[in-house]
Formats: C-alpha cells, structure tokens, sequence
C-alpha cells in the first residue's frame, strides 16, 4: 500500500484525475464534432439530391433535343420546306413527321415555315375532324407581341434554344425546343417538339422524400414550380410580384440580409453551371439549408431545401445511458491499467533502467532476473546478452582502435613524405621548364618590344614560346603539346630539342622547313605504331622570322595563326590544319608579310580561344579575340598583356581553366632588329 502511495501512485491517480477532468471538454468537442458531421452529411444529402434531380430533369430534355435535331435535320423536312405548296413533298413530310410525333415524349411536334409564317402543330387528337397538318394552326406575325419569340430566335446566331412559355393560342404551358432550319445560310424555318410543363414537373416536385422541398426558380427568383400550385408564378409576367409578393422565394425569407445572401448564392450558382451553391438560412420562420444548382439549358435553378432537425443523427433516448456507461468502463479499465502497468511493467523497466545507465558508466556488473517467461523477461534476457556482447566488443574494439590508430598514423606519415615528394618533383620539373624559356634573350634583344601571356593550366604545362637571333634577325614562336601537367611538360622538352636539332639542320630564317624537319625527326622519335592510340604526341607550332633589314616577315604555322594588327585593321595569316606529328604529314609552305611600323603582331594557342566562359559557357572564339587585338593593338605591350588576361578572366568567370594558355605579342620596328649576333651564335634560348 505505501508502494501505490509513492511516485508512481501519484503519477496514476493525476493521470485518471487528468482524464476525468478532459472528459467535459472532450464531450462538448465531441458533441460539436458531431453536429458538424449531421450537418456535413445533410450539406452533402442535400447536395447530391439537387444534382440527382438537375440529371433526371436534363434527361429526358437531352432526349428530346436530340430527336428534335434528327427531326429539323431531316432531308424530307427541308425539301418540303422549300416547296411547300408541292402535293408529293407535303405529303411526304407528314408520313416521316407522324413518326416523328410518335417518338416525342409529349406526342407532339411544331414546324414554322419561314416564307410563309404559317404555323404547324400536331399533338395527333384528330377530334375536330380535320387531318392533323391539313393546314397551318396559325400564322406568325411580327406585329403581334406573343409571336416576338420565334422572329427573336430566327435573329439570334444560336443553332436551337429552349423556351418555356404559355401559347395562348394552343392554351398550353410547355417547354418548347426550338430547332433552326437553314439551307446554306437562309433560314427555312423553325421545328422541334415539346414537353408539357406539368406532367414534366410533377415527376420530380411532389415526389421528394420527407424533409426535403424542391422546387424550381427562375434568376429572378420567382418559383416556376413548387409543390403548392399557388406559389408558382406563371410566365413571370409581374416581375414586381415574384420578387416582393407572395409567389417569390425572396418573400418566404427573413429580412434583407437573408435576401441579399441568397441573390449572391444565384448569381454564384448562374456563374459556375454544374456546381452546387449551400446557404443556411430561415425559410417561412423555420432554418433550412437551402442548395442551389443552375441548369442553363432551361435558365432555372433548382432548389432543394432541407429541414436540419428532420435528419437527427443521435436519439437522446439511447446517448446519456450510453454515456454514463462509457464513464463507467473508463474508470474501471483505467484503475486495473494503472495497477497492471505498475506491476507488470514500470517496476520491471525500473531496473532495465538502472542496468543501462551502470553500463553506460562502464560497470558491466549488475545482472536482471532473466525467470519470467513473458516478454518482460524475454527483455530482460536479451537485455543481459546485450551487457555481455557490448562488454565484449567494447574490449576487442579498444584494441582494435588502437590498432588502426598506429596504422593510419604510419601510412598518414607516408602518404605526408610522398606527397611532399611528389610536390618537391613538380616544382623542380616547373623550375626546369620556366628555365627553357627564352624571357632573359627577349628582354635583351627585344627590351620593351614585345609582351608574354604564359599561363599553364598546372603548374607545368604542354605550353612555351622559342626566341632565337643572329646577324639577320631573329626568330620566335609559340609551342602547343599535347597533355597537360607532367605529361605535357615532358613534351616540351622534347619539342625544345626538336626545334633546336630543325634550326641546327636548317637556316632560321625558313620556318617551313623548320616545320618540315621537326615533323619528320618526331615521327622518327614516336612512331605511330609503337604508341597506343590513347597517347597523343602531336603539337601545335606557329614561327615567324622577322628581318628588320629586308622589313618584312615570313610566317609559317601549324594550327597556330599569326595576326597583325595597327588598332584599325587587323590581318590573319592562317596556319596549316595540321598539327606536327598528325597522322597524315602535313605540307607547310612560308607566307610573307611587310614589316610594319606601329603594326602589333600576335601568336596564340588554342587555350586561349577554347577557354569556356560567358553566359552560355561557349569558347572565347576568334571573333571576340580578333575584336580585342584590334582594341588593343596601339597599346603598350605590358599593357596589352594585362588588357588580355584581364579580359580572359572576366570571360571565364568561375569556370576552371581548361587548358594551357600562351599568348606572344611583339612589334619590329623596320629600322631596329639585333645586329650584334653573328649567324652562329648559339641559341639564346638555353639558360
């Protein structure tokens, strides 16, 4: 007993107090919840019945529409029409019409011949002893207000329309379909059949199950049907009647807010044809859940007003002993869950608790009871295996931890002095290439006459550029190997020893045969056959000799164009398609160029032209660079250089570096060029 009166007994008795006390407002929300499904499933009732009867009244119009359309369209109705005075037509016209009359759910049909105006109609009563269609029932005329409607529909440019209306001169109240006849855009006529108003309506008005009125208003709310024939306005004729006396639904309601609620409820239903507008309102006194649907065929609405109080979902006769027994059970069940769970469970769990948090602490030590043979004791020995595995693992994992430890600590030390190593290797190797590059012989032969754009992708790259002068003049060029990084600079010092071995054999100054030779000597050195086909060796070379005395230039290229350019005009000497070491010999031929001064000329690899850039991610492209040399062409050098990686990097964006980029500009002023190096001084190039 002191057991149950400590925490957990507590805890028990506020959680039943807890539950009593929740009981009040979850009846009141329960009671709300329910009233709010009586009146969702009567909303819902209400709504489907509207749409019920919308169908069964669009039904049979839907019938009759079509069979008044087949009649119109028949070839011996128009023939007829358009010789109606011819015996055999006539006579025709009324054996396929009779049949016609048969089928129409009223047992009658209309047919206006529009020349004439004459009037027929046939319902089969025979009784005045004249064969029906003999002759017109009447004739149309344009002075009289009642006949208004067909010369209005003859004027309208809709195909057909339906009109309901009382025909004085027939004395019927019916629902007329209304089919034009046309024969190639003139009108021939009017015909169609009809549905008499009463048998039509009663089929669905005074057949409504208890609790539920339809009836049917028109968009000025007067009632074109009701169960109780007083209430129906007919025709409508005293507009000021149906809307504020005694025969319009406006009047069944009360006050003018109610009236103004349910004028946006028509207009909402009008607009959206086929959904169902709900009001709840106060009809005659009584609250009524009123839904409208709009059937535009017919230009009415339907109405079907529901009695909420007629539809109870709960008998109070059965719902308070029913509720005083739940209480009952509640409490009950609640009292024998608290003891169970206390008993069975809570303390059980105590102790589980009590374990994981020994172990958490790394005690393995404490052990459950493992003899109850229900699932608490099933827990509790999968519970003591656990403490043994996890003590286990823990040791084995330890040593384990250790082990690895020593181990990632070894290979991340040798990893660390390879790497180092590897960068040691590639900044000798960048060392290594900057030194065959010719920057100390420009800047003493050429000073402020020339201007390099040297960027390799890596920190070695398959790019460089080749000065070399003598007594005549000098020699430069620019140089794209395939591969980039350390495949690449190893092609440069190859490419290097072939150009120096060419310009050895042959004189500088004829860079085809300087092209010539370094092809034959590559393809000696890395024969096709011998390489695999993913290894590319060939690379692209653009020379020019430039002789200051003789003032002009010869150029010779392979994929590396030469542009001059004075800031105003811009030439482009174009290279060979063939790169050196391609798998077909190329045929590289000198092409001449006056020397020119205050003419600025530039060669350039491929990585400045294919760098990816701009909004679509396209290449730099020659137009934008032939528009930049042109810009920049009467600028410094120096200059001109910083202009073009500026423009580079503002085209590239974030985008990476693509390949290696190698740009020489240079100027020769046709008066300046070295003359203090003899024909056989050795290359300026080397360091």
């Amino acid at each position: 007993m002191a057991a149950l009166l400590g925490l957990r007994g507590k805890s028990v008795v506020t959680l039943l107090f807890a539950c009593l006390l929740a009981l009040l407002p979850a009846a009141l929300i329960g009671w709300k919840a329910v009233d709010e499904v009586r009146r969702h499933f009567a909303s819902a009732y209400a709504e489907q019945y509207t749409l019920l009867q919308m169908q069964r009244i669009m039904a049979p119009l839907s019938r009759e529409l079509a069979l008044s359309r087949r009649f119109a369209d028949s070839i011996v109705t128009r023939e007829w029409l358009r010789a109606p005075t011819d015996p055999e037509r006539r006579q025709r016209f009324f054996r396929e019409a009779e049949g016609y009359r048969q089928q129409f759910t009223s047992g009658a049909f209309f047919i206006v011949d529009h020349a004439s105006g004459d009037y027929y109609f046939s319902d089969g009563d025979a009784s005045n002893g004249q064969r029906p269609l003999a002759r017109p029932t009447y004739r149309l005329s344009p002075q009289r207000e009642e006949d208004a409607w067909y010369f209005a529909t003859m004027d309208s440019s809709a195909t057909y329309n339906i009109n309901v209306n009382v025909d004085r001169a027939l004395e019927r109240t019916m629902i007329w379909l209304n089919i034009k006849i046309m024969d190639d855009g003139e009108p021939l006529g009017l015909a169609g059949g009809s549905i008499d108003l009463s048998d039509f309506l009663d089929r669905f008005i005074r057949s409504a199950p208890a609790g539920l009125t339809p009836m049917i208003i028109d968009s000025r709310g007067a009632l074109q049907a009701h169960a109780d024939p007083e209430r129906i306005a007919l025709s409508s004729v005293n507009l000021s009647q149906a809307l504020n006396g005694d025969l319009g639904l406006y009047a069944m309601l009360d006050g003018a807010t109610q009236r103004e609620a349910l004028r946006a409820a028509i207009q909402q239903a009008t607009r959206r044809p086929g959904e169902i507008a709900t009001l709840e309102t106060t009809l005659e006194g009584e609250p009524r859940l009123l839904t409208l649907g709009y059937i535009p065929e017919l230009r009415w609405l339907m109405v079907t007003t529901l009695d909420l109080g007629a539809y109870p979902l709960l008998d109070s006769r059965w719902f308070w002993p029913m509720v005083l027994a739940l209480g009952l059970i509640l409490a009950i069940l609640m009292g024998a869950f608290a003891y169970a769970t206390h008993r069975l469970i809570l303390r059980p769990l105590r102790r589980l608790t009590l374990s994981a948090q020994a172990i958490a602490g790394g005690d393995y030590s404490p052990r459950l009871p493992t003899g109850r043979d229900d699932e608490i004791g099933a827990l509790s020995q999968a519970f003591s295996r656990m403490a043994n595995q996890v003590e286990r693992y823990t040791r084995d994992l330890e040593g384990q931890v250790r082990e690895r430890t020593r181990a990632l600590e070894t290979a991340h030390a040798e990893m660390a002095a390879a790497h180092q190593q590897l960068g040691d290797s590639i900044q000798y190797a960048s060392i290594i290439q900057r030194a065959i590059l010719p920057d100390n012989q420009l800047e003493r032969h050429l000073a402020h006459h020339y201007g390099v754009l040297w960027k390799p992708r890596d920190t070695v790259g398959g790019d460089f550029y080749v000065f070399r002068a003598s007594g005549r003049g000098y020699l430069l060029g620019v140089v794209d190997c395939a591969g980039h990084g350390v495949p690449g600079a190893m092609m440069t010092m190859l490419a290097r020893a072939l150009i120096d071995q060419a310009i050895a054999r042959h004189s500088a100054d004829d860079p085809a045969a300087l092209l010539t030779e370094i092809d034959r000597r590559g393809r000696e050195l890395l024969p096709a056959e011998r390489l695999p086909s993913s290894i590319a060796t060939n690379m692209d070379l653009g020379l020019v000799w430039v002789d200051p005395h003789r003032e002009r230039l010869t150029y010779a290229g392979a994929k590396i164009d030469l542009y001059a350019s004075d800031g105003e005009t811009l030439t482009r000497l174009k290279a060979n398609k063939r790169a050196i070491g391609h798998r077909r010999p190329g045929h590289y031929s000198n092409q001449h160029l006056p020397l020119a001064a205050g003419h600025s000329y530039y060669l350039c690899s491929d990585g400045f032209l294919d760098q990816a850039g701009g909004s679509h991610g396209f290449g730099f492209g020659n137009p934008r660079f032939e528009a930049l040399i042109k810009a920049q062409a009467g600028r410094p050098l120096g200059e001109q250089m910083q202009a073009f990686e500026a423009a580079l990097s503002a085209y590239r964006g974030e985008l990476p570096q693509r390949d290696d980029i190698t740009l020489l500009a240079f100027r020769a002023e046709p008066t300046a060029g070295p003359a203090t190096h003899s024909p056989t001084e050795p290359p300026t190039g080397s360091r």
